[in-house]
């Protein structure tokens, strides 16, 4: 089942037809991605990729039924183009963009509190369900189908828990790349929530780093289900950052401790009182994993 995508997903792309689009857009294919359509403004009626290409998402999701919206647009037009698919009523819009302008941001989040639209990212690597449905730049061939929920603020972690899992066998059931950007759509509280109800995820991972709060919200989320005697999941954490100086930035916009807030101390400890196992390197997420579905 997993959760956001799976197998019959129609996905179409915005700004499919620049270079960096074409290329992952031809990877989500070769994956076997349903991806139905492009949209790029002046260009509707041509093809591209052997797909039509539209000049508004409205036009794309009336003509395909398309559920998702792979975002593929500059940082300046980014924003607009996320604001475009939550008017066409798009479910769920997965934007890969990196340096969004923060107050872009802001004005994305106001109108997504009055949409049913999901966002993951901006600045995010994307989201598949192993052998079912890659939307993004994530690599398939380290994902292998299994019983591992994984949302990731980082990239390169997220990939490095993919191949830990799938080394002991354990498998993903999707993997979220929540994006590392300060303001961004779904957090690691709204991941857990859908792992914690698809009945074929048997743990969650979350790669989390220094910075915002997405960190203690999920541990809230978790105690609060605690309280409630919700059924839960295994749950296992790793926060990157330990060693960070205070107040500079470390890679993307959202890792930076400033002045004692949002340090890793604080977030490992808020994780562990919520029950979550907290892995202690990089090195030992999978083995981490592995003993707490014990």
């Amino acid at each position: 089942m997993a959760i956001l995508v799976h197998g019959e997903t129609k996905v179409i792309c915005q700004g499919m037809t620049g270079a960096q689009a074409t290329f992952h857009c031809e990877q989500a294919i070769a994956y076997g991605t349903k991806l139905v359509a492009g949209v790029t403004p002046g260009k509707g009626g041509g093809k591209h990729l052997y797909l039509p290409v539209f000049d508004d998402v409205a036009a794309a999701v009336a003509a395909t039924g398309a559920e998702v919206s792979l975002v593929f647009v500059p940082p300046r037009a980014a924003a607009d183009a996320i604001v475009e698919a939550i008017d066409a009523g798009v479910p769920l819009i997965v934007c890969v963009t990196e340096r969004v302008p923060v107050l872009d941001m802001v004005r994305v989040k106001r109108r997504l509190e009055d949409s049913t639209s999901r966002l993951i990212g901006p600045n995010s690597p994307g989201v598949i369900t192993p052998e079912a449905c890659k939307i993004g730049v994530m690599p398939g061939h380290i994902h292998f189908p299994g019983r591992i929920g994984i949302a990731s603020r980082s990239a390169s972690l997220a990939y490095e828990a993919v191949a830990q899992t799938t080394a002991n066998r354990l498998g993903q059931s999707t993997c979220v790349g929540i994006g590392g950007d300060p303001v961004h759509g779904m957090g690691f509280a709204d991941c857990l929530e859908l792992f914690l109800d698809d009945p074929e995820t048997e743990g969650v991972l979350l790669i989390g780093e220094i910075g915002g709060a997405a960190e203690e919200e999920a541990a809230a989320f978790l105690s609060a289900r605690k309280a409630a005697g919700a059924p839960t999941k295994p749950v296992v954490a790793y926060i990157a950052g330990e060693d960070a100086p205070t107040g500079r930035r470390m890679g993307h916009a959202g890792t930076v401790n400033v002045f004692g807030k949002g340090g890793a101390d604080d977030k490992i400890a808020a994780l562990r009182a919520a029950g979550a196992v907290i892995a202690e390197s990089a090195a030992e997420i999978g083995a981490t994993m592995r003993r707490a579905l014990r």
